[in-house]
């Protein structure tokens, strides 16, 4: 019964969405998942994220000795997509940027391994 009333309540919230132009339906688990994500981020990719909520001043932002605290829960919707888009920017920068290293690290292991003479690639 309640993955019906589930499914009921996420289809009304599709269909709200989609009658009010929204593109993102901001749930608990949306929130939670961005959350993590931002935490998971080094200093200079958060402080990037803490650039990005200061240029909506409806946003309040607490600060004290442990660090900037927000409620998430009050943030527009515009600025959670942004922040959201960030960090998959972020995300996807690693990706790649690790495949590069495999990379990298697959032809230095063959070139100097005794895999491949320097002399064979011309």
């Amino acid at each position: 019964m309640q993955l019906f009333i589930q499914t009921n309540l996420e289809r009304y919230l599709s269909l709200y969405a989609a009658a009010i132009n929204m593109t993102t339906i901001v749930t608990d688990e949306y929130l939670t998942d961005l959350k993590t994500s931002i935490e998971k981020l080094n200093r200079n990719q958060q402080l990037e994220i803490l650039h990005i909520l200061k240029k909506n001043p409806s946003i309040k932002l607490n600060e004290n000795r442990g660090g900037i605290f927000l409620n998430m829960s009050f943030v527009p919707v515009d600025v959670l997509e942004t922040l959201k888009k960030y960090v998959e920017f972020i995300q996807d920068q690693e990706k790649a940027l690790n495949v590069d290293e495999q990379q990298k690290q697959k032809f230095k292991n063959t070139l100097f391994s005794g895999g491949i003479a320097i002399g064979e690639l011309s």
